[in-house]
């Protein structure tokens, strides 16, 4: 067989068999790449198609990519598929290597790299021939986003590998470590840098690095006094940074320093930097003045993370809390959120609801900052949100300090690093000891702060017996005992606790706390307007409710009644929508599930909403609860697949994506209010609420109505999700 080529680029277009490209490749030899959207783009879902190859980014040329090449790379990128494609570098050139050319795709490969093509770099293509895509705006449920490599398109090549702050001997116990020497890795030797050209800018990126949201003044006299007594080693350049980089290896150069005698700084002295930390990390003998401090109203939060200092970026607005649309969102603004709550710059901006989908409100969008504001809402932004839905919901990773957090917990005995029997390190007779935790009221907001702390995501599953995991027998002992946590502490010894006075009848060993970990989790929402939309008043007999009355779902006054009288149910519909990371499963296996006769099905748990008609000073009048007969996928977005079937022996749970529908004409999805007077009350429903399944927000899990009751109708107005406050219960 003889191949033909293309010899003259503006004469001759000569077709290339498909022979002639290299053969997909199969998975354990594919090349690996990671892909990204850049260039003039407009939307986090369109954009120039870059591929980064070896370690270095690059781009693909438009000969005879096609729409089916473009659904693979959007589905790599995390999207469910492409709306099209666009040749001749409509999203602007690109620059470096063009890692692909003649790209063939059927559509139905996972990656770009088991595409046939010329082979990585092969090409004689221009950059004015860069392929750009458009995705649909829809992420792939559940898609898990890696940044393995650096994926932000402002990042500048490094010129510095290694950095640090290297504390004096009176700091040395100090955690975090807010002030020390700055001090340079070059060619295996830590190089102080000469102050003569350092500014305050600077110490404001190298601040921001290790976690800190600024700088201040330090005793000048101290380090003067030990730099005549030490031998200087100077790296030899200046730096000169902006104040908005996200690293000191960002910042440019300055001129060499000329060396003079033995130094590189002349009169000059090595520069030391004195950060501020946020509330949240003030060293220890701070504490308190921690405890004293009242924290103001905050209007910026994050929400849907997984870990300390990243997560969903939330604004309040006129009372009510929205997210931030991600045109034009950028390290800077990225970096004016993280050090407006108490941590460093940003290393990262996120678009495209990476960290979940919010509610509510799109309050801010195409926000633009100069690094340097206070607050998010000191930035301009355009108030028309038109276009902007909750799948372009921006989020921010930021720079947290070193706390050591991880260095005082483990997991030990699981199947792999993200599970196992929780050892903590504590002081016990003037040594540290490696001991296990109490499980007594051992729950999942326990287990996520454990998770948190190790960074290690969510947590999937709370333990209270972990037999089945081998742990370190020296550590089978019991030292911390009586955990109650919020869900808002960064390290377990945080949470409320015994103290030293340890009280655990179980014992530890068999009985130790456990947990296992996920980077991902679920998140349910109640749609508010369908509540709002359905409600509707029935009286019902008693013969009627024979099961309702045994599931206890109605008044307790109901167990005098006959089966000639009536109950009055206020009835609605609930529709739950999972809008997190992964799916949502109960928490007990089929071996656990409770058969009830009645209505012929398993219950996998136990109660999975309450409904409750409150007073409007919040007392609670009247109560029903829902038990789960059937977890299962009703309907989905357009592009995903139904995983969940209602069956007696069928899998159970809402998939990312979907939702449950529990329509108001089935038992239970009422409340009973036939002793009720008229008046004005509210309507509460909470999804959840005993946290018996792990979600990565439990603040919308509680929806509330205005409701008016006149003894013969009733009115429902004003459903909205609203916050839940976190109170352990037991």
């Amino acid at each position: 067989m003889v191949c033909l080529i293309r010899l003259n680029r503006l004469s001759v277009q000569l077709s290339v068999p498909s022979e002639c490209l290299f053969p997909a490749q199969s998975e354990s030899q594919q090349p690996k790449i990671q892909l990204r959207l850049a260039g003039d783009k407009h939307k986090h879902y369109e954009g120039r198609l870059e591929v980064s190859y070896n370690n270095e980014w690059g781009t693909i040329c438009d000969d005879d990519f096609s729409i089916e090449a473009a659904h693979v790379a959007c589905r790599e990128l995390g999207f469910l598929g492409a709306v099209a494609w666009s040749p001749s570098a409509k999203f602007g050139q690109g620059e470096g290597r063009i890692w692909l050319d003649n790209v063939h795709c059927t559509g139905r490969e996972k990656s770009l790299a088991e595409c046939p093509s010329n082979g990585f770099g092969v090409s004689d293509c221009r950059h004015s021939e860069d392929v750009g895509v458009i995705c649909n705006q829809k992420r792939i449920p559940g898609h898990r986003f890696i940044n393995t490599m650096n994926n932000n398109v402002e990042t500048l090549e490094e010129r510095v590998e290694e950095i640090r702050i290297r504390p004096i001997s009176s700091h040395l116990k100090r955690i975090p470590v807010t002030e020390g020497y700055v001090e340079i890795k070059e060619r295996g030797k830590w190089r102080q840098i000469c102050d003569e050209e350092w500014t305050p800018l600077n110490n404001r990126v190298v601040c921001g690095m290790y976690g800190f949201p600024g700088d201040k003044n330090y005793n000048n006299k101290v380090y003067k006094s030990l730099s005549m007594r030490k031998k200087k080693n100077y790296w030899g350049f200046s730096v000169n940074c902006t104040g908005n980089e996200a690293h000191l290896s960002s910042c440019r150069l300055g001129k060499p320093l000329e060396p003079k005698r033995n130094s590189t700084c002349g009169r000059g002295l090595p520069v030391v930097v004195s950060c501020v930390p946020g509330r949240a990390f003030a060293p220890s003998s701070s504490t308190g003045f921690r405890k004293a401090y009242r924290p103001e109203q905050p209007l910026v939060r994050l929400r849907g993370g997984s870990n300390i200092g990243e997560g969903r970026v939330e604004v309040l607005k006129n009372g009510v809390w929205g997210t931030v649309c991600d045109d034009n969102w950028n390290l800077r603004a990225a970096t004016v959120v993280c050090r407006e709550l108490g941590f460093g710059s940003a290393k990262e901006a996120l678009t495209g609801a990476k960290l979940g989908q919010g509610m509510g409100p799109v309050h801010m969008n195409e926000v633009e900052c100069s690094g340097f504001e206070k607050s998010l809402t000191d930035c301009y932004f355009n108030n028309d949100a038109l276009g902007c839905s909750h799948e372009e919901d921006a989020a921010v990773r930021c720079n947290i300090p070193a706390m050591g957090f991880q260095k005082r917990i483990r997991l030990s005995g699981g199947r792999n690093p993200y599970e196992g029997r929780v050892e903590v390190l504590t002081e016990k007779n003037g040594s540290l000891v490696w001991g296990t935790v109490c499980s007594e009221n051992w729950g999942i907001v326990e287990a996520m702060v454990v998770c948190r702390q190790l960074g290690l995501g969510f947590a999937s599953h709370a333990f209270q017996e972990t037999w089945y995991w081998a742990g370190d027998a020296s550590a089978d002992n019991v030292v911390m005992s009586g955990v109650r946590c919020s869900g808002t502490e960064m390290s377990l010894p945080q949470c409320l606790h015994h103290g030293k006075h340890i009280s655990c009848p179980k014992g530890g060993g068999r009985f130790a706390a456990g947990v296992s970990c996920s980077d991902t989790a679920p998140d349910l929402v109640l749609n508010a307007q369908l509540v709002e939309q359905t409600t509707y008043l029935e009286d019902r007999p008693m013969y009627a409710l024979q099961c309702a009355l045994e599931e206890n779902c109605l008044s307790s006054t109901a167990k005098k009644n006959d089966h000639s009288s009536y109950r009055r149910l206020l009835r609605f519909s609930s529709q739950i929508h999972n809008v997190g990371q992964s799916d949502f499963r109960p928490k007990l296996g089929y071996h656990a599930w409770t058969w009830h006769e009645c209505h012929r099905h398993y219950h996998s748990i136990e109660v999975f909403t309450h409904y409750d008609l409150l007073s409007l000073n919040g007392t609670k009048v009247a109560e029903g609860h829902k038990a789960s007969f059937c977890l299962e996928d009703t309907q989905c977005d357009e592009g995903i697949q139904k995983r969940y079937v209602c069956a007696n022996f069928g899998e159970q749970g809402i998939t990312v994506g979907c939702w449950d529908t529990y329509r108001h004409d089935i038992d239970c999805q009422w409340i009973d209010i036939t002793n009720i007077k008229p008046g004005d009350y509210i309507f509460q429903v909470v999804i959840n609420p005993y946290y018996d399944v792990a979600e990565s927000d439990y603040t919308n899990n509680v929806m509330k109505c205005k409701c008016r009751y006149d003894g013969y109708r009733i009115w429902m107005y004003h459903c909205h999700t609203g916050e839940l406050q976190k109170k352990k219960l037991y």
